[in-house]
């Protein structure tokens, strides 16, 4: 008769077996990628970059620190790690990216990320008197909510950042709302990550610089439809309509149904960098009844949509109420900025038409660097 060996027996060989077996494996050996530090900040606010990467050839780093300028090459030193100092920088929050022989890499020391809708980079900070605006500091939060709901414009789940400001929860007021929209490649995570949209408002309040609101950010980033390819005129048309229809038949209904919101033109404003400056201008010049603030950060229409634009907002341009129900139309952008031409044809048709707006003209680029603190500025201007 074959004899059985109890259950018990069994999980005791196996577990003497795997005890046998790790004893047989040699120590871990110890890497300079153990005690690396990445990024470090030096004295003169210079921060070295560095990434342990021994077999690799050639390791490069972009960011919006180089202010447009070219990525550098990182040096490798006898122990496998890679680095380069940068700076000295004004102190500010900066995003980087690593390429590692060609493959875009994330810096596997620093946990601090951006997403976007197909990347990541890092975010590096560099503290100073220059961040007081945008840092976490001892002041009362407000809260930022991941906001998930189902979409009927496009038939799927979909996700927006809310931020309450401090002690919404406690009361029975209602408040004004403001949407902050991303821009191109981004998604609703943009604004409270990178863009410090959370901190900014906090330190505002705070301040007294600012009234109480409620900041919606969504998703302005579409799906493409299938087959696409690059976007062209005509998709863009699409997804510019999608968009469109997402804030006002899925995110406004929901936001004004699930929180304590004054739900009129007065008590509403909006604001866009980059695509969700040309989003915000496409529902300005097409509902002008909805928003009585609107705020363009380094944007403008782009390429052929200048030119159907006078035709497109005829109705809207042409009204000569447009402008007494208009509190704010604030347009800023950088210098440098690539889209400059897009924006300074934009304000030409809006001159053309005499249509009222307040211009500023920064330092910099197309970059998170501008757009926080065009934020900072624009918040103040808002229901007052």
């Amino acid at each position: 008769m074959k004899r059985l060996v109890p259950s018990n027996l069994l999980l005791i060989a196996a577990f003497l077996l795997g005890v046998r077996t790790f004893a047989q494996t040699p120590p871990r050996q110890p890497t300079p990628n153990d005690t690396l530090n990445s990024p470090k900040v030096l004295t003169n606010n210079r921060v070295a970059i560095q990434i342990y990467a021994p077999k690799a050839s050639e390791v490069i780093v972009a960011g919006d620190f180089l202010g447009g300028g070219k990525p550098l090459n990182l040096a490798k030193d006898a122990n496998g790690v890679w680095s380069v100092t940068v700076g000295p920088l004004k102190p500010d929050y900066y995003t980087y990216t690593l390429m590692v022989d060609g493959v875009r890499t994330m810096d596997p020391k620093n946990p601090v990320i951006k997403q976007g809708i197909s990347s990541l980079e890092n975010v590096m900070a560099l503290p100073g008197s220059e961040t007081v605006f945008e840092d976490n500091r001892p002041v009362p939060h407000g809260e930022l909510r991941q906001v998930w709901y189902q979409s009927n414009t496009l038939g799927m789940a979909r996700r927006m950042h809310v931020y309450t400001p401090p002690g919404y929860d406690k009361g029975n007021t209602k408040y004004p709302v403001f949407y902050l929209l991303h821009g191109g490649g981004d998604d609703d995570s943009g604004w409270p990550t990178v863009g410090r949209a959370g901190f900014i408002l906090d330190n505002l309040l705070a301040a007294g610089q600012a009234k109480p609101m409620i900041v919606v950010m969504p998703n302005g980033s579409m799906p493409l439809p299938p087959s696409s390819g690059m976007p062209n005129p005509a998709v863009m048309t699409q997804m510019r309509t999608l968009f469109a229809n997402e804030l006002l038949k899925e995110v406004m209904p929901y936001v004004e149904k699930n929180y304590r919101t004054q739900a009129n033109r007065e008590n509403r404003a909006i604001a866009g960098l980059s695509m969700g400056g040309f989003q915000t201008l496409d529902l300005t010049l097409t509902r002008p009844d909805l928003f009585n603030y609107v705020g363009v950060f380094s944007s403008g229409f782009f390429g052929a949509t200048i030119d159907e634009a006078e035709t497109k907002y005829a109705s809207v341009l042409n009204d000569p109420g447009f402008n007494k129900n208009k509190k704010l139309f604030w347009i800023e952008i950088g210098k440098d900025d690539f889209v400059m031409d897009a924006n300074k044809k934009t304000m030409a048709l809006l001159d053309k038409h005499q249509i009222k707006y307040q211009y500023k003209e920064t330092a910099g680029g197309h970059t998170w660097i501008n757009w926080r603190q065009y934020l900072n500025e624009y918040v103040p201007l808002l229901f007052r």
